[in-house]
């Protein structure tokens, strides 16, 4: 897989930090929701920070999967609709929550499916920025964003490896 240039490393405690700003900035709102819809997988983290920090107990998901690399997104695929009570109000008073917005495409696929929920993403790209309603940091379109859960911890090698330097 050819990745780009550009990369934005995101650590557990900053991702924290950044789902607990979306969680403040959804909650002054005032809006009293019913319940949350995570995109899985990458909602799944998301969900249960915004979950806990506005005491919203039904959390339910939506599967979206799509199978591509970096410069080609392949079909979109629904694994897992949202439940049925969900989806006769079109989501009104229903947030759904996922950690990113790339090209726009799962969202597109979601929005559809629930037209009056308020959309938000810890972070958003430009394509898919106009179906969000509230994200917390904006990257450019060719920034390749590494979450906690697909790193591991190795070794580094010094920039400087001269062992008399």
């Amino acid at each position: 897989m050819s990745l780009p240039d550009k990369a934005f490393p995101v650590s557990w405690d900053q991702f924290h930090r950044d789902a607990r700003a979306l969680a403040w900035r959804i909650a002054g709102s005032d809006k009293e929701w019913r319940g949350i819809v995570c995109i899985t997988r990458g909602g799944l983290v998301p969900a249960a920070i915004v979950s806990r920090e506005l005491n919203i107990r039904l959390i339910e998901t939506v599967c979206v999967a799509s199978y591509h690399d970096y410069a080609n997104q392949g079909k979109m695929s629904v694994i897992k609709e949202v439940n049925e009570e969900l989806l006769a109000s079109e989501g009104e008073d229903v947030l759904i929550v996922d950690d990113l917005t790339d090209t726009g495409k799962t969202a597109e696929v979601v929005r559809a499916m629930l037209p009056k929920a308020h959309f938000a993403t810890v972070y958003a790209k430009p394509k898919g920025r106009p179906l969000v309603d509230t994200f917390i940091t904006e990257v450019s379109q060719d920034t390749w964003i590494y979450f906690p859960w697909d790193m591991g911890f190795t070794y580094q090698e010094p920039i400087n490896k001269d062992p008399a330097g």
